[in-house]
């Protein structure tokens, strides 16, 4: 059995795993506090020392999901064309609060969605949809990228009025 030093011993070492493991797993990119959450439960980390580890990460400000969200979406607008339904998705998906994505998402006028739009399809097709069929080609590819279907439609109409 252990003597009461031990477990204090035992514990703080215990808490200081915990660290060590999210720390690591911050090592590589930012994180929400779901996806922290998750990591350590897979390492078996106690579920007492999860909620501590987890509060000192958001004293040290290493984790903010706001952050996570403003940052996440500034780079899939920039890096990979992403619309707005897309991003709103993939942020659900990693635990982020709803009015973390509003907040994030509403940093981009409406106007700059449609100008976004428009430039991917610049970038992905070498001239604007002649015909029907490359029209919903068009707006497929747009509505895969998570852009609302409204703000597909004004884009390829956009895209075929520069070219005209």
């Amino acid at each position: 059995m252990l003597e009461p030093a031990d477990r204090v011993l035992s514990r703080e070492v215990s808490a200081q795993r915990a660290l060590d493991l999210a720390y690591r797993y911050l090592g590589r990119r930012d994180r929400t506090v779901v996806e922290m959450r998750r990591h350590l439960e897979g390492k078996r980390v106690e579920p007492e020392l999860i909620d501590e580890t987890i509060a000192e990460l958001l004293e040290q400000r290493y984790l903010d999901d706001a952050r996570y969200a403003q940052r996440f979406a500034e780079d899939r607008r920039t890096l990979d064309a992403w619309g707005v339904d897309r991003i709103e998705q993939r942020l659900i998906a990693v635990g982020v609060d709803r009015a973390d994505i509003a907040a994030a998402l509403a940093a981009q006028p409406a106007e700059a969605e449609l100008d976004a739009a428009v430039e991917l399809l610049r970038r992905k097709l070498r001239e604007p949809p002649s015909d029907d069929r490359s029209r919903e080609k068009a707006l497929g590819m747009l509505v895969r990228k998570g852009y609302e279907l409204n703000v597909a439609y004004d884009a390829v109409r956009a895209f075929e009025r520069t070219a005209a």
